[in-house]
């Protein structure tokens, strides 16, 4: 198996980041995709239970060569070993690092796509991490495009019949309001229309926008964010050619007839998307 590698953020030490990625190995070391894990050799040999099937390599290229036999790791070791379910500030630097080193090799074109295991945010925090999340730290380290509209970092869910984006990520529920914008609604309808074409071969993307309120503020009464806010928005991205409906009650926007009507739907904040 010599393909082009994904790159792998080992993500917490002491969570559940290392088991899943020792299953995952197993369950694909055979067919691939193969990957590439940036973190600690000792970690994820103690969650495989045996040492062998680890094995330190120093470029991804190698990585990948390797795969089938085993679990390639680029170490970039703790300072001391973590028991489980223990995240601390004191290993948050080597967390942040090992997201920097396999977004590095993305960035660099050396793997085909980043894996991004789960971070414990609290210990991250607590050591000084500017960042809300995965989403907006990536989107730092990334390189601004040139070539697209819109800007990123914007989150994107996706499954086999579902996608949806966010305009707000890790915002408390009661700043949503203030934060949301026709222009933060703008950028995240051209940023998704732009990844639908790009990374999903869909020629002409449909979105839908969610509303805010219940029932979209029912004509104003439950709520005018829809009025001032979300319906501006909605059409200053049709004038800009993109194929987008809203705002719409999100009660309704999810069942099978109406999934069958978008490609995406925007969402305007965390828990309505997920």
């Amino acid at each position: 198996m010599t393909s082009q590698a994904l790159a792998v953020s080992l993500g917490e030490p002491s969570g559940i980041g290392p088991e899943i990625v020792v299953k995952a190995w197993r369950a694909l070391r055979a067919t691939g995709p193969a990957f590439v894990v940036v973190g600690d050799l000792a970690a994820l040999a103690n969650a495989a239970g045996d040492a062998s099937l680890v094995c330190a390599v120093k470029d991804i290229a190698r990585g990948a060569a390797i795969f089938n036999d085993a679990l390639p790791v680029i170490d970039i070791p703790l300072l001391h070993p973590v028991a489980p379910g223990a995240a601390a500030a004191d290993t948050a630097g080597l967390v942040v690092r090992w997201i920097e080193v396999a977004a590095g090799l993305v960035i660099s074109a050396k793997a085909s796509a980043l894996v991004t295991a789960p971070i414990a945010k609290a210990p991250l925090y607590a050591a000084g991490f500017r960042f809300p999340g995965h989403t907006e730290f990536l989107g730092e380290l990334a390189p601004p495009p040139n070539d697209a509209p819109g800007k990123g970092p914007v989150m994107m869910l996706a499954t086999a019949d579902l996608r949806v984006s966010l305009v707000t990520i890790h915002e408390p529920l009661a700043r949503v309001p203030q934060l949301l914008s026709q222009e933060t609604i703008i950028n995240a309808g051209l940023v998704t229309a732009t990844a639908l074409r790009r990374d999903f071969g869909i020629t002409h993307p449909r979105l839908a926008v969610a509303g805010l309120n219940p029932h979209a503020g029912e004509g104003g009464t439950i709520g005018r964010e829809e009025i001032s806010i979300v319906g501006p928005a909605v059409r200053a991205l049709a004038e800009q050619g993109i194929d987008v409906t809203g705002p719409h009650p999100s009660d309704t926007l999810f069942h099978p007839e109406a999934r069958a009507r978008y490609d995406a739907v925007l969402c305007l904040y965390h828990d309505q998307a997920l």
